[in-house]
């Protein structure tokens, strides 16, 4: 899946000792595999694997979703007597404890393998270091290559396991000299129908999309995929009103097949104002009890507690510049329209002055149709 995967200045391959041709053919392979399951397995990372002997694959396999067999116990399975003795390709160090599955070093040597490859460490501090070492006492021959394409499949992953929130992808699309619409109020579509496609791409690698109370009101969308992709988890939907709530009747609270009901941030104190919205959404209160304005942090730790570990903000510029400045945004996807619309009542895409210290770090430059994408990092957050 294209959202899966950046473009890095540093993209080159690594190699570790020993690799050759057919090591990269077999782990890109797995990398392959591993992105089939981009929006399912959350909370865990997607994860492929590839076992080789000599140089037939003999099995392969990746990971579903969470509470189902990991990548490499797919792969096993499948080779049956032949992973003995084979070599492993997975796009990240295997697990060395146990969750909700057992661990898969266990497995590894239990099937017998001599080697194994792997594109990335594990971020996740149950594991980091331990599965390498783990295999490496059973006397299985181990590489981790750390490589762009292994670390960009487990950016969320990685991102979210280190804090209390979920990791936020931030969607602006903007004309050339940087604004969102030529009036305020007034829906206007900037960007052609790739790049709307590219942003469906991007709902589906993703927990959840959100939007601001702003967007709802003046672009009334259903923040949904068109045509549906089957997906094992639902689509959740979010609305974010930082004061006010929307009109029960957007399209956003329509229901659908495959979509979660539609979850409404909102501030602890005005829980009289948004009483309206309560059959029609799920609303979470947050913040402290008195506030009348929305604590995005808090919202953000709410919907965390709610098992959602990805969202993808397509929120106006109110909701995106606040993001911003709090340092809550870990990627940033800018879809630059080939448009002039500066004039005295253009709509600017940021109206605060609190970035001017804000440094991006750009890893991804591309054209999407008549568009070009812009995506990155904000660094202070790696």
């Amino acid at each position: 899946m294209a959202p899966a995967r950046h473009d890095t200045a540093s993209g080159a391959p690594n190699h570790a000792p020993g690799m050759d041709r057919l090591d990269r053919l077999f782990l890109d392979r797995a990398y392959e595999l591993a992105e089939r399951g981009v929006g399912n397995t959350s909370p865990n990372p997607p994860v492929g694997a590839v076992l080789v002997r000599g140089e037939t694959i003999v099995g392969e396999g990746y990971h579903h979703r969470a509470g189902e067999a990991h990548a490499e116990i797919n792969a096993i399975a499948s080779a049956g007597e032949r992973a003995r003795g084979a070599t492993l390709y997975v796009s990240l160090e295997p697990c060395n404890h146990t969750g909700l599955t057992p661990p898969c070093t266990g497995a590894i040597a239990k099937a017998g393998l001599a080697r194994v490859v792997a594109g990335a460490h594990d971020p996740n501090p149950q594991t980091n270091g331990a599965g390498i070492a783990s295999l490496q006492e059973r006397k299985i021959a181990v590489d981790v290559l750390d490589e762009p394409r292994a670390d960009a499949l487990i950016e969320p992953f990685a991102r979210a396991i280190r804090s209390h929130r979920p990791y936020v992808s931030l969607k602006l699309a903007v004309s050339f000299d940087g604004f969102i619409a030529s009036h305020p109020g007034v829906q206007e579509w900037l960007t052609g129908e790739e790049a709307r496609e590219f942003v469906r791409e991007l709902r589906i690698a993703h927990d959840a999309t959100a939007v601001g109370a702003g967007t709802v009101r003046i672009d009334n969308p259903q923040l949904t995929v068109r045509p549906t992709h089957k997906r094992l988890r639902e689509y959740e939907r979010v609305v974010i009103c930082e004061s006010a709530p929307v009109d029960s009747g957007s399209a956003v609270f329509k229901t659908e097949k495959g979509y979660a009901k539609t979850i409404v941030l909102a501030p602890a104190g005005l829980r009289d104002r948004f009483a309206q919205l309560e059959k029609t959404a799920d609303i979470l209160y947050c913040g402290e009890a008195g506030s009348d304005r929305l604590n995005l942090a808090a919202a953000l730790r709410a919907l965390r507690e709610r098992g959602i570990t990805s969202l993808l903000c397509e929120g106006g510029p109110t909701v995106a510049g606040h993001l911003l400045e709090e340092g809550l945004v870990d990627r940033f996807h800018w879809i630059i329209a080939p448009r002039f619309l500066r004039g005295a009542s253009a709509v600017a895409a940021f109206t605060t002055s609190a970035l001017a210290n804000l440094r991006l770090q750009i890893d991804r430059v591309e054209q999407i149709g008549a568009d070009a994408l812009i995506s990155g990092i904000i660094p202070h957050h790696v």
